[in-house]
């Protein structure tokens, strides 16, 4: 079996529990958490902050957040530029948010998201890579023309 690449995770309170099944269930990948370990009420953006940040700097090419929705950590995510967060709910969303769109974070909500059913979305998510195709560079591009235009 070869080496996976790592994957970062993190979460805020409400998302600890799933966070963990998916560790467990999943330990084919080499997962790095970057927390919290606990369920004391934390500040979702400031775990976004962090996985974004670790992804920009090269420790790793894909990163997991979850939230109570997904929602807050993915319009967290997505203030950093070169970050593509996606909010996922089903295994064909988690395919084409990597095939279409290269979204390099997956959100998930661990409130809309059954454990059983958040394991299949990651699976599908970490084993699907980006098209190539040239009308999806294109919009990708696109994409980081926004964040030069906007970001400054």
């Amino acid at each position: 079996m070869t080496s996976k690449k790592p994957i970062l995770i993190a979460s805020d309170h409400a998302g600890i529990t799933l966070k963990a099944e998916i560790k467990a269930h999943l330990p084919e990948w080499e997962w790095m958490d970057l927390g919290p370990l606990d369920s004391q009420s934390v500040d979702y953006p400031d775990y976004a902050e962090i996985l974004g940040n670790k992804i920009l700097a090269g420790e790793a090419e894909q990163g997991i957040l979850i939230c109570g929705s997904g929602i807050g950590m993915s319009i967290a995510a997505n203030k950093i530029e070169g970050i593509r967060a996606a909010v996922v709910e089903n295994p064909i969303a988690a395919r084409l948010s990597r095939e279409h769109n290269d979204a390099n974070v997956l959100c998930l909500g661990s409130r809309f998201v059954a454990p059983e059913y958040g394991l299949e979305i990651v699976q599908v998510w970490l084993n699907t890579t980006f098209s190539q195709s040239p009308k999806h560079l294109k919009r990708i591009q696109k994409v980081r023309q926004l964040e030069s235009k906007t970001r400054k």
